[in-house]
């Protein structure tokens, strides 16, 4: 029998773990510390296998971290590109922190490369912090190998945006292009933001999959 939206509550609440919870807390600044239950993600996995899908999507908005958390798991694992995509749109703007963002990966998207970058396009441009973050992400994950255009660089390098977490991401993105698309990457580097670029590069240099030689060329960009 599937969990209601109230039984799924009751069931978090039953698995808080105060000084996990305590964790996460600095984990996710951002988040008012009442609405962080602290339920560790193995378990909010297996509990959205268990959960009345339908009610539940309908639920919005959320009260607690992890309730999003398992929205985003729900939504990653759609199958129905067309549904998951409508639901992704709905879900996005009551996305207000990193971590539920940057779970909201949903595998269809990389069987309709064309659409979602149409999307990604759009959401860019949007001024809500996380669905700006979200797009960045999506070209981290899907457009970075056999989908990737040089242009898309540029439209990362062009978001003149204050947010933090808009910023890291850039940073993230960047960082991952320089161990995967170098050649293509490394002139763009110089034309970031100055905080964008000083954690590109430091991120790129962190980094097991690029060359130590490639670093040393990083660091002469600071």
């Amino acid at each position: 029998m599937s969990l209601s939206v109230d039984s799924l509550r009751q069931q978090l609440f039953a698995s808080r773990d105060e000084k996990y919870r305590d964790f996460h807390c600095s984990l996710v600044p951002s988040m008012r510390e009442d609405s962080i239950i602290g339920v560790r993600t193995p378990l909010l996995r297996k509990l959205a296998k268990e959960v009345d899908i339908e009610p539940f999507l309908d639920a919005l908005p959320h009260r607690y971290y992890e309730e999003n958390q398992i929205h985003a798991f729900l939504l990653s694992g759609m199958k129905d590109y067309h549904r998951c995509l409508a639901e992704v749109e709905r879900f996005l703007p009551y996305v207000d922190n990193w971590a539920t963002c940057d779970g909201l990966r949903p595998k269809c998207f990389s069987r309709n490369m064309d659409d979602v970058l149409r999307h990604v396009q759009q959401w860019l441009a949007f001024e809500h912090e996380y669905t700006v973050r979200f797009a960045i992400g999506m070209l981290e994950t899907f457009f970075l190998d056999d989908g990737f255009q040089a242009e898309q660089l540029q439209w990362v390098a062009k978001i003149e945006r204050d947010e933090y977490y808009i910023k890291m991401m850039q940073a993230w993105y960047f960082a991952t292009a320089l161990a995967k698309q170098w050649e293509t990457a490394l002139p763009i580097v110089p034309e970031l933001p100055e905080w964008v670029r000083r954690k590109t590069i430091q991120k790129a240099c962190e980094s097991f999959r690029i060359p130590q030689a490639h670093k040393a060329i990083l660091r002469t960009l600071r």
